[in-house]
């Protein structure tokens, strides 16, 4: 089940090797009040511990697939519904330190009925999250 802060604490962990991390991850759950296509993420930023890491750096994953920020445009038939989540893999060679960590994350939508002047529409949210494994 899915934790109403859309950092969610489940999925918060390193990724590659163990003594070869190359990175993180994080889960997030669909923050927009309905579903939308993934062509109107425009992307997310992730900031741990006042560490920001920009959405262009970062893999968007949603099940099996992955998408870079430039490829969330083309994604035109893929939906994000409510209720789902999905993952940003963050790349930082050795990952994140064992430990409490202070996670933020922004999400940039784009709504097709909103005005050019008012995108896009940027959410979010803040939480300590934990990694168990270095």
């Amino acid at each position: 089940m899915l934790e109403r802060s859309h950092i969610q604490s489940t999925g918060f962990r390193n990724v590659g090797p163990e003594g070869a991390r190359t990175g993180f991850e994080v889960r997030i759950r669909q923050a927009n009040y309905r579903s939308s296509r993934l062509s109107l993420i425009e992307g997310v930023d992730i900031m741990v511990d006042g560490v920001l890491y920009p959405a262009e750096d970062n893999l968007f994953r949603l099940g099996d697939k992955g998408y870079t920020r430039d490829e969330l445009n083309e994604a035109t038939q893929t939906r994000l519904y409510v209720g789902d989540y999905f993952t940003v893999v963050v790349p930082k060679e050795g990952g994140l330190e064992r430990g409490v960590h202070l996670v933020g994350s922004a999400i940039h939508y784009r709504h097709p009925y909103f005005p050019p002047e008012f995108q896009p529409a940027i959410v979010r949210s803040e939480r300590h999250a934990t990694i168990i494994l270095p």
